[in-house]
């Protein structure tokens, strides 16, 4: 991985020169992509050095063979390029840097046009290969500014998600601080109940006497208050009666009876023993 990221690095200084090159997030799948095309564009740039060096030494080859036929003119016919008009010269030369630049070992049109058609095939491909590498690298610097932006948001969120965490474990602490007081304040609560609990049973106290038992009768004492009421107003209209011995004898006596019963019955439910 380490032997890609440098030669990834080497290729993109290269192609960008002095121009600073643009931040990217470095993974695997991004190294891989620029990695690939670094090996395409070494592989195309050694191509075009072995077609530069052909086509060196096809000029030398040309060369000769231009020298030779000079020779062979000028011993067979007398004709240098010293004999001929400037104008013939020039055509001469431009018709001798055609034939050197597409490649022809001859200046014959058969020769020519097979050579022309190549040059131009070539010319298209490569220009159609130009092409598609613009939109490659166009899409890549795409693809770089959308990791680039992608890389900030996550950051951003990383760094919300860890101040969230800092702030629930802050909470997760003081609840745990909590629940430790809670449970010691419970345990020193029950041992403190426990302790009463004690010393009640060895003072030998009378569950009567408690708080609920307390309420209890309270609560039965207020029933028989209430139940005197009605017994109280059905004595109020004897009581502006005149007198008459026997009759008012009688009804007194059942009213001390009932009243009797009554406060046997209250005094039995006030009693603590």
């Amino acid at each position: 991985m380490s032997e890609k990221i440098k030669k990834v690095n080497s290729w993109l200084s290269a192609v960008y020169g002095d121009q600073p090159v643009p931040q990217f997030e470095v993974n695997t799948r991004t190294i891989d992509i620029l990695y690939q095309l670094a090996q395409s564009s070494e592989a195309r740039c050694s191509d075009t050095a072995h077609l530069i060096e052909d086509l060196k030494q096809k000029t030398s080859e040309h060369q000769a063979d231009a020298a030779h036929l000079q020779e062979v003119l000028l011993q067979g016919v007398g004709l240098s390029s010293a004999s001929l008009s400037k104008l013939a010269a020039d055509y001469v030369s431009a018709l001798v840097d055609n034939a050197m630049v597409l490649g022809v070992r001859d200046t014959s049109l058969g020769s020519f046009m097979p050579a022309v058609n190549n040059l131009t095939s070539e010319h298209l491909e490569a220009e159609k290969l130009h092409r598609q590498l613009e939109r490659e690298l166009r899409a890549l610097r795409k693809q770089l500014g959308a990791t680039l932006v992608l890389r900030g948001t996550i950051q951003e969120d990383i760094e919300k998600i860890t101040e969230s965490q800092v702030v629930e474990r802050a909470k997760a602490e003081e609840r745990m601080l909590n629940i430790d007081f809670v449970t010691t304040k419970a345990r020193e609560l029950s041992n403190s109940r426990e302790r009463s609990e004690a010393q009640l049973l060895s003072r030998k106290m009378d569950k009567s006497i408690t708080h609920q038992a307390v309420v209890q009768l309270s609560q039965e004492v207020d029933a028989v208050k209430n139940e005197l009421i009605p017994l109280k107003k059905k004595l109020e209209p004897y009581m502006d009666l005149s007198p008459s011995p026997s009759l008012a004898q009688v009804k007194i006596e059942e009213a001390k009876r009932e009243l009797a019963a009554l406060e046997s019955k209250l005094e039995k439910n006030v009693d603590f023993k």
